[in-house]
């Protein structure tokens, strides 16, 4: 047990990517794999994990989950670095799980100068004595997968689950992106929530891919494929909350069907807002709050000096804005050469939509979503772009939903 505090409370982040700067000089094949990292921050992730370390030391939650997704392409030496820059965390316990990147991912690479070289991959032994900390507090360890079942406080357990599709060695293609927790795994979840429900402990569900599909356009690969089978189980034993990741997107999802489930999705650490969860539990109740990070106020007085790292969420917008409109744009020249403004305006609201989709503030009234539409740039938008019509269309909400806060009562 992490705490004998009935009133608790405990952190998620989740898709950090890091990548260690030690496998990195900061050279051309580096600087060529940030431009198409697609938005994420590959640069500066030791520091802004350091200085999450640094709030956390202050502000004491009892444990932070991280659902997966740990490292950039599951180099063996990201996950090192990772474990390591939450050493020094002494009242709060770090929980991770592995993402669809991390476990035998054939694209783990090094940069030096011009040149890209394959770097160590981490099999689960490996990623078990790199974050064993984590599984030494755990109730009950899956012999088939990397899950673990941790209990938080004298109501609570968590599950931490395994939901990655990886084989038996060291890869060399790319991760998959789906993922499954297969039958072995379920048996053993099932165990889980027995055990919970004879000790009268609530449980809280973590995995890295999602439960629910949170985009009614883009949702292949992202909802665990065995999702039928899981929200049985969870509606069987009166789940309540999920926390998930993959999608980068701050995303919540109310109970679905004969589900009793609210899934959480955090959006990716490593770009948008710097997104952290700070979930306070009691008897009777769970809140969630959605938390954008102000590194700036845990920063070192030299880190201070480097205007990006005290300007991180402006950097981090303009990684994001620029990847996702750049990709627009430049396939948009091509049929617009003589109207570079147009394309412009056009890349800048493609931009706009997916980030505000992509950090939870997508919520507009229905009069100005109407206007949007309506819009000279907008309709050219989708006449030039069709493929795209649909999935414009899911990425505001105009009802009261909020993807920040979520209450639950027991």
């Amino acid at each position: 047990m992490l705490t004998q505090d009935k009133k608790t409370s405990f952190w998620v982040i989740s898709d950090t990517h890091l990548i260690a700067d030690s496998l990195h000089d900061d050279g051309q094949a580096f600087s060529q794999m940030q431009k198409t990292s697609q938005g994420k921050d590959l640069y500066y992730q030791e520091t802004a994990l350091s200085a999450f370390v640094r709030m956390a030391e202050e502000k004491k939650p009892a444990a932070i989950i991280v659902t997966g997704d740990v490292t950039f392409n599951g180099e063996r030496v990201s996950a090192e670095r990772f474990a390591e820059i939450f050493k020094p965390l002494t009242k709060t316990k770090l929980l991770v799980l592995p993402g669809n990147h991390d476990i035998y991912d054939g694209w783990a690479r090094e940069f030096h100068g011009k040149k890209q070289y394959y770097a160590g991959q981490i099999s689960p032994r490996m990623w078990r004595n790199i974050f064993r900390t984590s599984y030494e507090t755990a109730v009950s360890v899956d012999s088939s997968s990397l899950a673990y079942s941790v209990q938080l406080n004298p109501d609570y357990l968590l599950i931490l689950a395994d939901s990655n599709d990886y084989g038996k060695e060291e890869s060399a293609t790319a991760p998959a992106t789906a993922g499954f927790l297969g039958k072995e795994q379920r048996k053993w979840i099932k165990e889980q929530l027995q055990y919970a429900s004879q000790h009268n402990l609530r449980v809280i569900f973590c995995m890295h891919h999602n439960l629910y599909a949170h985009n009614p356009a883009v949702n292949k690969g992202y909802v665990v494929d065995d999702y039928r089978e899981l929200r049985k189980l969870l509606a069987q034993y009166n789940v309540k909350l999920v926390f998930s990741g993959h999608i980068h997107a701050q995303n919540i999802m109310p109970p679905q069907n004969s589900c009793p489930a609210m899934e959480v999705v955090t959006a990716s650490f490593c770009s948008n807002d710097q997104v952290y969860g700070v979930v306070k539990v009691s008897p009777k109740e769970i809140s969630y709050t959605c938390h954008h990070f102000k590194m700036r106020d845990y920063l070192t007085d030299k880190e201070k000096l480097n205007w990006t790292l005290t300007h991180f969420h402006d950097y981090l917008e303009n990684i994001q804005l620029g990847t996702i409109s750049a990709e627009l744009m430049q396939k948009d020249l091509y049929r617009n050469h003589d109207d570079l403004t147009s394309v412009r305006q056009m890349g800048r609201l493609f931009g706009e939509m997916n980030y505000h989709f992509f950090t939870g503030k997508n919520h507009i009234n229905f009069d100005e979503l109407q206007k949007l539409k309506k819009s000279e740039i907008y309709q050219r938008l989708i006449s030039e772009n069709p493929q795209y019509e649909l999935y414009l269309q899911t990425l505001y909400d105009t009802s009261a939903h909020d993807n920040l806060h979520v209450k639950i009562k027991y």
